[in-house]
């Protein structure tokens, strides 16, 4: 007989309490944005977590900051690095926050926040967006 799976719980409710708890530590996040042809697309990133919302930051001209521009659908996954199997899954859509010098320094932010140099960034074309939360998923919490 196999072990019994824990069992996934799905809230419509923006980042319930022990959600928000998970997310405040600096994990890495996986995001899935839509490429003009339909198909999805993959990029590991840093992110901050503000009031309901999670802010994420790019270099401008990647591709997945073009595919939230044209299509602000996203979805991020957050493991938990010493619990592989417990992750946290976020669908949101994703509105165009900062560019420019305001985009630099939120990246300034992120990098102090995963203790890394920020300065490295200082002079980087940056955009960052805002990923406003639909619904949150998490699995593995109870293992």
């Amino acid at each position: 007989m196999e072990p019994a799976q824990p069992s996934p719980t799905t809230s419509s409710a923006p980042l319930p309490d022990p959600i928000r708890a998970f997310l405040a530590d600096p994990q890495i996040a996986t995001i899935s944005t839509l490429n003009p042809d339909g198909s999805p697309h993959q990029a590991v990133v840093w992110y901050a977590l503000e009031a309901n919302d999670l802010l994420v930051n790019s270099r401008r001209g990647r591709r997945w900051p073009r595919n939230l521009v044209r299509d602000g659908r996203i979805s991020v996954a957050v493991y938990e690095a010493e619990r592989p199997h417990h992750w946290v899954g976020v669908k949101g859509r994703a509105e165009l926050l900062h560019e420019g010098d305001e985009a630099t320094a939120d990246i300034q932010l992120l990098a102090r926040r995963y203790g890394e140099d920020p300065e490295q960034y200082a002079r980087q074309d940056r955009v960052t967006f805002r990923i406003v939360v639909l619904s949150t998923f998490e699995y593995g919490a109870d293992e």
